[in-house]
């Protein structure tokens, strides 16, 4: 299967030569980059990535829900130095000395209701080297690193707070005063690897190769920057197949929130040269997961009936065996089913490795299976029973 690639060219040799050249730069803001960008710049002031981080003395609409509703652990507005999330929850930093901690409440912004919030030692990695105190964790090993752009471990200060354009650029000084697709990153023009490793820096579950580093337990791969090999700063948690844990199910799909690149580096998809962004556009779309076009049409583009790398039916119809334009028929619904936390309850992302999970896993491993995650009032052996009238399904591989 050959990829086509949004603006893909190799740099050339002279371009890789005054690229490394460009060592000396440093980060300028996202501001910088308005000028000459406006219309990405626009539309990326709207997107999560830019909106990760807010400021409620700057914003203030920055904090969603009503403080007084708050049973669970009280604060008040004048504590919250900064508001984590938009999408599926949001949390609330306060600010003592030069560091930044996490209040012990979280509001679920799809269920309208406030909770506890705690890393549990047992659950994520690094959870056992902090005490058991929120006040005592701060958000800089933790958190910050991935939510800003040029986060120092030394100072604890940043470039920009939030995804700006220079977390997947690079440095932008020489850039900005000398403008030339030779002195600035663009990961479109790399190899699959590298790009999506741009995306992968922190949407995937790991930890660093040195840990502590300089004592400290960090969450992020501190001292990555693109262009630079992810895997000399970072590690993905490691697959034990057959098991279910803290991250993965049985069949090494993961079950837990940002990880993405877990899933994705298994994918089919990954090894052929796709990359994140030959579906997402990271600079804004109008829908929350910032799709080049709907996903059913991003799909059935390298994926159309009959296509060499399509099912081998005329119609969609055929494959799926559900109605058109039904849910049923939605690639997405079979192939990247929203079985993974994203933290509060009843909060699911899609999965991606591009695998479709048969009912059995669900009998044998209890992985959720996209048959009866729809079809609820339905059995496995339902939705197994069914599949195998479906004369293109092989036998074989739904035992």
């Amino acid at each position: 299967m050959v990829i086509f690639i949004r603006n893909l060219r190799p740099l050339t040799t002279e371009e890789q030569t005054q690229l490394a050249a460009t060592g000396s730069a440093h980060y300028v803001g996202s501001q910088a980059c308005a000028k000459c960008h406006a219309d990405v710049y626009d539309r990326w002031q709207k997107t999560p990535m830019a909106n990760i981080v807010r400021d409620p003395r700057q914003h203030p609409d920055a904090i969603f829900p009503d403080l007084s509703t708050n049973t669970v652990a009280k604060f008040s507005r004048e504590q919250v130095a900064f508001a984590y999330g938009s999408l599926w929850k949001q949390r609330y930093f306060t600010r003592l000395g030069d560091d930044y901690y996490p209040l012990p409440v979280q509001w679920e912004i799809k269920n309208h209701a406030w909770s506890k919030y705690f890393v549990k030692p047992g659950t994520d990695w690094w959870a056992e080297y902090y005490p058991p105190d929120n006040m005592q964790r701060p958000t800089g090993p933790t958190c910050d690193g991935c939510h800003s752009v040029g986060y120092d471990i030394h100072t604890k200060q940043v470039a920009e707070w939030n995804v700006g354009c220079e977390r997947c650029h690079g440095p932008g000084s020489e850039h900005a005063a000398h403008p030339t697709r030779a002195n600035i990153f663009n990961p479109s023009h790399m190899n699959y690897v590298a790009a999506t490793d741009t995306c992968i820096q922190c949407h995937s579950q790991g930890r660093p190769l040195t840990i502590p580093l300089e004592g400290k337990y960090y969450d992020w791969p501190v001292g990555y920057q693109v262009g630079r090999r992810l895997q000399d700063y970072w590690k993905l948690e490691q697959r034990s197949l057959g098991t279910t844990d803290f991250y993965y199910f049985p069949d090494g799909t993961a079950h837990k929130n940002r990880m993405q690149g877990n899933d994705f580096v298994q994918s089919v998809t990954y090894r052929r040269g796709v990359i994140c962004f030959s579906c997402h556009d990271v600079h804004g779309t109008n829908n929350y997961a910032q799709l080049i076009k709907p996903a059913d049409k991003l799909c059935l583009d390298c994926h159309g009936p009959l296509s060499p790398n399509g099912p081998r039916t005329a119609t969609l119809e055929e494959h799926t065996h559900h109605k058109k334009d039904s849910a049923g028929s939605q690639c997405v619904a079979c192939h990247m089913p929203q079985i993974e936390t994203e933290g509060p309850p009843n909060t699911f992302v899609h999965a991606h490795t591009f695998r479709f999970i048969p009912p059995q896993m669900t009998d044998k491993y209890k992985i959720p299976n996209p048959c009866t995650q729809c079809h609820t009032d339905k059995s496995t052996t339902w939705a197994t029973d069914a599949m195998r009238r479906w004369p293109e399904r092989s036998p074989w591989r739904l035992q």
